[in-house]
């Protein structure tokens, strides 16, 4: 079997396998990979997956993308170890459903990603018996979800890079309170800023010598186990062949990409709702077509979405039919009429996601965080414009609203009940570093650090 090649979108780096492309994580003309082909599924195998649990659904989904790089046996077990937990969908009314992907072992839906990724990346390493050193910058709940799943991997070092005012407390305590092979960097700034460090570390010609990759979802395994739970939520609420609505919000739109992945794999979608915070430059772009960066970006209520430039754009632009640089200036513009007929996107206030807290409390018991009520508000604005007509529609819950108790308790006058892994955090001592927003003292803590291993 000949393994499915990745290529780049910048379009000047060789295509390579997916453990080339994972062991990698931003190809080497700084762009992102994408499969060169998406393989489909026939109908009658998501027929299937209404019967099949969720580890048996990744496998099904996943396999396509593995073959000649990794034996069914041991994708089959390592779905089965990443997949522990339960994935909920709630009822709301009718055939609205919120996908609560709140369960896993940090209260994040990038466990689903971060679980599965650990497991290739330590996999692949065992059998070349190689290091690396993993680079990622989070905006909130990326950090803690990679920390918790790489932790304790042989092989592997991460060093975790978060603006220190933009997290809130149990998201930053889930990164510091690991050690190990787990590093945490403190920085004056914003996310985007933390990113552009990792990107820039990623192509220095002077760390050529350190063996690095990311665990952003700039790298292709954060997005793939993605599009797993559209298939697992489509199967329980939709008919066979019958289309829905789906919406995501969105920051760095890695979660909007396995979306739309999956729809390119055969998954029925009406539409996708794209919601985003204050950070609007990405409704801007489908009403105008004119893209601009926010430049710095909005601090909101959501604050895992706070990005003023989403790296996966560029990914997005290409499935489309054109060419986004890591800059995000466009090379090729992709057709806007289809981007506009798929995508349904609006920008969410925090005023406006305090009252959607509010709102779907009192109207139907939906207990929201804030990222989840931008979905919740993103699919009402999408109602107010396009009638749903009795199709199924699930709404993504993206982070445990006990993450976030101190707003939850100002908005509802009532505490969240924080699972376990979130209550003990309360109880541990916090270690991290901070440095400046300038690469050329991270470079330098890269290399000493590297040399102090």
């Amino acid at each position: 079997m000949v393994p499915l090649r990745f290529h780049s979108t910048n379009r000047r780096a060789r295509a390579v396998d997916l453990r080339e492309a994972l062991l990698t994580g931003q190809a080497p003309d700084c762009g992102l990979y994408l499969p060169e082909a998406f393989p489909r599924l026939a109908p009658s195998e998501l027929a299937a997956f209404a019967r099949l649990p969720y580890p048996e659904v990744a496998f099904r989904v996943l396999r396509p993308y593995a073959e000649g790089v990794l034996e069914p046996a041991m994708l089959a077990q390592l779905c089965r170890d990443a997949y522990t937990f339960d994935v909920p969908i709630q009822p709301v009314h009718g055939r609205v459903h919120v996908l609560r992907l709140d369960r896993g072992p940090t209260a994040s839906f990038k466990d689903f990603a971060a679980r599965m990724m650990a497991r290739w990346i330590g996999h692949f390493l065992r059998e070349r018996r190689q290091s690396l050193t993993i680079l990622t910058a989070t905006s909130g709940d990326t950090g803690s979800a990679v920390a918790s799943a790489f932790h304790g991997v042989e092989g592997i070092r991460v060093w975790v890079l978060f603006p220190i005012g933009e997290v809130s407390d149990r998201q930053r305590k889930q990164m510091t309170t690991l050690r190990d092979n787990i590093r945490t960097i403190a920085l004056e700034g914003k996310f985007d800023d933390c990113q552009a460090l990792v990107k820039r570390a990623f192509a220095d010609p002077d760390l050529r010598f350190l063996p690095l990759s990311s665990a952003n979802s700039i790298n292709i395994g954060r997005l793939l186990p993605q599009t797993v739970y559209y298939f697992y939520a489509a199967s329980r609420l939709a008919r066979p062949g019958e289309p829905m609505v789906i919406s995501v919000p969105s920051g760095n739109f890695g979660n909007m990409m396995g979306a739309v992945i999956a729809g390119r794999m055969g998954l029925p979608l009406k539409r996708l709702v794209v919601p985003v915070n204050g950070n609007d430059e990405f409704p801007r772009f489908l009403q105008t077509g004119r893209y601009a960066k926010i430049e710095p970006s909005r601090n909101c209520l959501s604050n895992a979405m706070n990005v003023g430039h989403p790296s996966n754009l560029a990914r997005l632009v290409a499935v489309y039919g054109g060419q986004m640089d890591e800059h995000g200036a466009l090379q090729c513009a992709p057709d806007l009429d289809a981007l506009r007929r798929d995508l349904f996107s609006s920008s969410v206030s925090d005023a406006q996601t305090r009252t959607t807290i509010r709102e779907a409390w009192t109207g139907h018991k939906l207990l929201l965080e804030p990222h989840g009520a931008v979905a919740w508000r993103g699919f009402l604005d999408y109602l107010a414009a396009e009638p749903l007509d009795g199709s199924p529609a699930v709404v993504l819950e993206t982070a445990h609203p006990a993450k976030f108790p101190e707003e939850i308790e100002r908005i509802l006058g009532l505490a969240p009940e924080a699972p376990p892994a979130l209550a003990e955090l309360d109880h541990l001592a916090e270690d991290y570093d901070r440095l400046p927003m300038d690469y050329a003292a991270f470079r330098t803590y890269l290399l000493c650090r590297h040399e102090a291993a």
